[in-house]
């Protein structure tokens, strides 16, 4: 994640003017906008995959709840359309537009306003992805604005669509633990997918520390920060739903809830084992570069101590002095020769003796 980002520099229009006013912050104003709409009770369930404000309203207007999601929030025109029909509090549409935002809890009596980090990776790229959630829970319906089309709740519909159970049955606070559920559930997912990264990178920080190498620990410690940065502000969200000061969460749901705070916590304790498992891969890809570099200037040291007393008899007879005694000797020659390997090998002997090699 080096270098220049396209989309990490936040909007500045938004200096200035009121608190409640809409100016998407964000990167992705090229998504489709599309409102779909799931409305259920016990007995039945309608789907509207291609809805209108006009759908909405009909909706509203029955004794069933109902689910609207938003997909492309860069067009603040409809999020504040949708806003108006269920008298949103300003601040809350402020926030929906704000993909910078970090992940919170409001409550406005009428309606909670949950702000989360919907974490996907990207199987091409294996680049971990979040995405910007907004859940706006009232007595009746479930409201969940998205940054673009496809999410995680698939298997939270196809219960709404085949089954008469528990989530049919139950109000909207329900809903939305299920879809909190969801999120929760796949940052598991990430972080499986997170751990067999590390532990490749663990084997192979041991074995072949190359500058690759220390490049990919950096990048998944990043990774980590990240998802840590996303992940404790959620405790604290699910921590304030179950001390139950919102009416509009049952007694029944908030066991539910206590097993999505356990999660999260499992979730935590998993990122900050993550953590200190690649600060330890750091510093072994350290221990090993400085190993690998000890173990090269062994082998030069060696190399060249083994050459010091052979450079001195070199020297010594190749200094131009007229009256040396051996220059005139038959056998100097083969004799210089034998005297250097005898002395080489003695200090190899010695070496290995000194288990030096």
């Amino acid at each position: 994640m080096a270098g220049k980002k396209k989309g990490r520099k936040i909007s500045g229009k938004k200096a200035g003017l009121s608190p409640g006013s809409l100016v998407y912050v964000g990167s992705r104003t090229d998504e489709p906008v599309r409102i779909s709409i799931m409305d259920y009770d016990a007995d039945r369930i309608d789907e509207i995959p291609e809805a209108t404000l006009d759908d909405i309203k009909k909706c509203m207007a029955r004794d069933s709840v109902t689910w609207v999601n938003v997909s492309g929030i860069h067009d603040t025109a409809i999020v504040e359309a949708v806003g108006r029909l269920y008298h949103l509090h300003p601040l809350a549409l402020e926030d929906i537009v704000n993909t910078r935002h970090r992940a919170k809890l409001d409550d406005y009596e009428n309606h909670l306003f949950l702000v989360l980090k919907m974490v996907i990776q990207e199987p091409e790229t294996i680049r971990i992805v979040f995405e910007h959630v907004c859940l706006v829970i009232g007595p009746d319906y479930l409201i969940s604005f998205q940054e673009r089309e496809g999410d995680v709740f698939g298997p939270v519909r196809e219960r709404l669509r085949k089954t008469k159970g528990r989530i049919r049955k139950s109000g909207p606070d329900y809903l939305g633990y299920a879809l909190m559920d969801m999120i929760v559930d796949h940052y598991y997912e990430v972080l499986d997918q997170l751990g067999e990264e590390i532990e490749a990178i663990q084997e192979e920080a041991l074995s072949n520390p190359t500058a690759k190498m220390r490049r990919a620990i950096h990048d998944a410690r990043r990774q980590v920060v990240v998802l840590r940065k996303t992940i404790w502000p959620l405790r604290e969200i699910v921590a304030g739903l179950l001390r139950g000061e919102s009416k509009l969460f049952q007694d029944g749901t908030m066991i539910f809830l206590q097993d999505v705070y356990d999660h999260v916590v499992q979730v935590i304790d998993t990122v900050e084992t993550y953590r200190d498992l690649l600060t330890g891969a750091m510093e072994t890809y350290m221990s090993s570069v400085s190993n690998k570099m000890n173990e090269t200037m062994k082998v030069l040291t060696i190399m060249a101590t083994l050459f010091i007393p052979l450079t001195f008899l070199a020297g010594v007879y190749g200094m131009n002095f007229k009256y040396m005694p051996e220059l005139e000797w038959r056998y100097a020659y083969p004799s210089f020769w034998g005297i250097v390997l005898v002395v080489f090998l003695a200090m190899l002997l010695w070496f290995k003796n000194k288990n030096w090699l």
